[in-house]
This record gives C-alpha cells, sequence and structure tokens, in this order.
C-alpha cells in the first residue's frame, strides 16, 4: 500500500503523437517543430479523447493526483483546460490543471507557429476565468488551477511578468518549463542576455510559488539560489532518456532545499502516462548518474509522492498518515516478475511494477481489480485510434 502517487508534468493531449513517426529520434528543437503542425489540428473531441486516455493510463498506474499543462489553443479550442477538468471529475481524479500559453510565434523569433499562439490580452482574461471558475484552494481539493507560460522560447517577457503578478493576486501557483536543454540556455542567451534562471529572476518567478518542469541544466549557484527560494523542480526521466536532454540535479537540489517531484511528461516524449514506472525511470537514471550508495528505491518513491506534494503546494496528500486525505495505491506482488523477491517495496522499483490493483481518491475507489469501474477501455482504445490516426493525415 502506498501512497496515491503524484503526477507533477504532463500533457494530456500528446497520446494522440505516441511514437509519431515525423518526429522520431529528434532532440527537443526539431521534436517540437515537427509536432507543432500535427498538434495544431487538434480538435475539441480529439482533446477529450486525449485526456481521457491520459488519466485512465494514470490512474491504473497508481496516480491519483495529476497536473496537467495544455498550452496549445488554437481557434476553436478555447474551452481546452474545460474539457480536461471535467474529464478528470469523470474519473474521480484530482487534478491541477495549469493554463499554459504560447504567445511569441515563428514570425516573432519563437519557436510555435503562429496558428497556436495567442494574444496576451486572451491569455490573462481566460486565466482569471478559470481561477474564478474551478480553482479549489481548500484542503481536500479536486480541482486546482495553475498558471502555465510554456517555456522561454515561445511566451514574450511581458506575459511572464503579468501571469506571475496574475497568480501571486490569486494565490496560485506557477510552472513553466525551465533549463531542459542546452539549446535553451543557448535561446536565452541570445535573446536576453541571460541564462534562464536569471531571466526566472528577472520576470519575477523566483519564489515558493512556481514549480520548473525538467530543470537540468543548472550550475552549482542556481541550484543554491533556487533552493534558497523553495522553487520546486519535476523530474521527468523518462522523456528526459528519450530526448536525450540530460538528467535533472535531484539530489542536489533537495540538498538546497528545492522540493523535487516526478513528471511522466507528455505522452509523445515518453510515450506512456505510467507514474509507476517513471518511479523506475528516476530510480535508475539518478542512480546512474549519483552512485548505487546515493540513491535508493525509498528516494523515487518519495519523489513520486512527498516530493510531488511539495511541487504542487500541497500538505493535505503525498503521504499515509492521520488528517491527510485518503489517497492509496495499492499493488499485488503475484506476478511472475516478482517471484523470488525478498523486500516487497523495493520489488516494486525493482522488479517494475506497471499496473495497480486498487486505487483510492478521497475514500472512494476509482480502480478495482486493476480496472477503472463503468469505463469501457477497449471502446476508448479504438476511438483514441481512430482519432490519432486522422490527426496525422495533413
Amino acid at each position: 500500500v502506498l501512497p496515491g502517487l503524484i503526477n507533477t508534468h504532463h500533457h494530456f493531449y500528446q497520446t494522440l503523437t505516441r511514437a509519431c513517426p515525423p518526429a522520431l529520434d529528434k532532440a527537443l528543437f526539431a521534436w517540437l517543430v515537427a509536432l507543432y503542425p500535427v498538434w495544431a489540428r487538434m480538435t475539441p473531441d480529439y482533446l477529450r479523447l486525449a485526456a481521457r486516455v491520459a488519466l485512465a493510463e494514470l490512474l491504473l498506474s497508481g496516480t491519483t493526483t495529476t497536473s496537467d499543462h495544455h498550452y496549445v489553443f488554437k481557434p476553436g479550442l478555447d474551452n481546452a483546460i474545460d474539457i480536461e477538468i471535467e474529464e478528470a471529475r469523470a474519473l474521480g481524479m484530482r487534478l491541477v490543471a495549469t493554463r499554459g500559453s504560447m504567445s511569441l510565434g515563428e514570425d516573432e523569433g519563437g519557436l510555435p507557429p503562429r496558428l497556436v499562439v495567442q494574444s496576451e490580452d486572451v491569455i490573462l482574461a481566460d486565466c482569471e476565468r478559470l481561477i474564478g471558475r474551478y480553482h479549489d484552494p481548500n484542503p481536500g481539493a479536486m480541482t486546482q488551477v495553475a498558471l502555465a507560460p510554456c517555456s522561454p522560447f515561445s511566451v514574450s517577457e511581458s506575459l511572464m511578468r503579468e501571469t506571475g503578478i496574475t497568480a501571486a493576486r490569486h494565490g496560485v501557483r506557477l510552472h513553466t518549463h525551465l533549463c531542459e536543454t542546452q539549446d535553451e540556455e543557448a535561446w536565452c542567451r541570445q535573446h536576453f542576455g541571460c541564462r534562464p534562471v536569471d531571466y526566472l529572476e528577472r520576470v519575477g518567478w523566483l519564489n515558493e510559488r512556481v514549480w520548473l518542469a525538467h530543470g537540468i541544466w543548472f550550475d552549482d549557484g542556481e541550484i543554491g539560489r533556487l533552493g534558497g527560494a523553495g522553487v520546486a523542480v519535476s523530474h521527468c526521466p523518462t522523456s528526459n532518456m528519450i530526448l536525450a536532454s540530460g538528467c535533472c540535479p535531484a539530489l542536489k537540489l533537495e540538498a538546497a532545499g528545492a522540493p523535487v517531484g516526478l513528471g511522466v511528461d507528455g505522452s509523445a516524449s515518453n510515450d506512456s502516462s505510467n507514474l509507476i514506472e517513471a518511479v523506475r525511470h528516476a530510480f535508475l537514471l539518478q542512480r546512474l548518474m549519483h552512485g548505487a550508495d546515493k540513491v535508493s528505491h525509498h528516494d523515487a518513491l518519495r519523489w513520486a509522492t512527498r516530493g510531488s506534494a511539495g511541487c504542487l503546494g500541497r500538505t493535505d496528500i503525498g503521504a499515509i498518515a492521520p488528517g491527510l486525505q485518503a489517497d492509496l495505491a495499492l499493488f499485488k506482488l503475484d506476478e511472475l516478475r516478482y517471484s523470488g523477491a525478498g523486500d516487497p517495496l523495493a520489488a516494486l522499483v525493482l522488479c517494475g511494477a506497471h499496473r495497480a490493483d486498487r486505487v483510492m481518491v478521497g475514500g472512494r475507489w476509482v480502480v478495482e481489480n486493476g480496472a477503472i469501474p463503468g469505463l469501457d477501455l477497449q471502446a476508448l482504445i479504438h476511438a483514441h485510434s481512430n482519432a490519432a490516426a486522422r490527426l496525422l493525415q495533413p
């Protein structure tokens, strides 16, 4: 029995572009350029299927709380966050919906095509709407909203500042990609005249309401600044290995005072939404980086529970203790992969757990006997696979 796992970084819509031929074997910037035209064909119906698949896969892997970073708002997809919240509520899962944004198109020096960027006024107005309609600041909240400009290379400096001001006014958290690749560092130096962490401080984002996705290319001084400010980092090991981006310095960040959680990242760079598998990947990658005597299965499980709760600013989840929410993930150890295992908790990580047997959210069973009650999984796979095939057609 584990505390419910907590996923701190995802892109639900990307379940429609898993193992996508145009994007195979590419590093981040080339990967994004290949996929933006595909994502620009997203429709509300496609997004609904993508979110349902992502949420179902997360639940079946023992995840009880997830965030999602959605930033593709082409014309007709203005209610994307509303769709995701509806799907999470239908499955009984806690969701921190991060209202992503892209305002800097390729015609202005950014990376995304003009079709998927929005004006700052439209973005900020929708941020206000979503916070007012959905954000629950109370313990036990099922739905919360955070604000999440996509990345330094896809939003303007003014939008970063104004988003931070809006979040502070409403008391919500902030999220963005940062220091994922060395290309990003070069881009920031060229366009802002500074490194990404310096830019973060310049726009007023170096504070305890912020959690960053990836956080790989920090120097020791920057790690100290982040830890001193209480900035959290979502480690996304699977995506980082597939895109060959690098490895998050998780132990240094924690030692400096920065909470570290886990994220599956988007299903186009993972290519799954399975958080218990990401626990094993984090364990292996961090052990390779730091040494066999420095990282244990306890560390990896902590990142997926208490550490992830810290990323989301939650003190009501992430552990099994009196007064906390009844969010639990139960795993059976009767598969062939576990035969002969001596330590049951270590076996979950070392032997490669991939599916929970039962999952409880807020005292309610949402997974029973390895299945989600009321969800026709085969029908969902059929509809989702057809949508993915259509999305790839120009």
